[in-house]
């Protein structure tokens, strides 16, 4: 078994800093503030659940700077291991919308009707 198979809070640090690619960076501080994102995007996504308030173009400015700095494949897996399951399907609405994820991966996530709606207005 890898080291990364499976993210846990002991690996989750080590393998984002082993994917972060930002030559701009200057700081670890830097490198934080790029993890914080996972944060306002959950809470971002909490609000939307208890508010019916999306911020989609918010959602979205987050997820690109994340998949730019870390690449698609492991944002992806940092993405589905820092949301909670039940945000999951407006996450997948959103990485379908963006092409980081084709609607094609993992099934099981249905996309989220309301989000795709709002994204297709954009």
């Amino acid at each position: 078994m890898q080291l990364f198979d499976d993210l846990n809070e002991e690996n989750f640090i080590l393998y984002a800093s082993r994917n972060y690619n930002n030559p701009q960076c200057t700081s670890m501080e830097e490198f934080y503030d790029d993890l914080q994102r996972f944060k306002y995007i959950k809470k971002l996504l909490k609000r939307h659940e208890k508010n019916n308030d999306l911020h989609e173009r918010l959602i979205l400015n987050h997820i690109v700077v994340l998949y730019n700095v870390f690449g698609i494949k492991a944002a992806n897996k940092m993405m589905f291991y820092k949301i909670e399951p039940e945000h999951w399907p407006v996450i997948k609405t959103f990485l379908v919308y963006l092409n980081f994820l084709k609607e094609s991966e993992m099934v099981e996530i249905p996309l989220d009707d309301g989000v795709v709606n709002v994204l297709r207005k954009i």
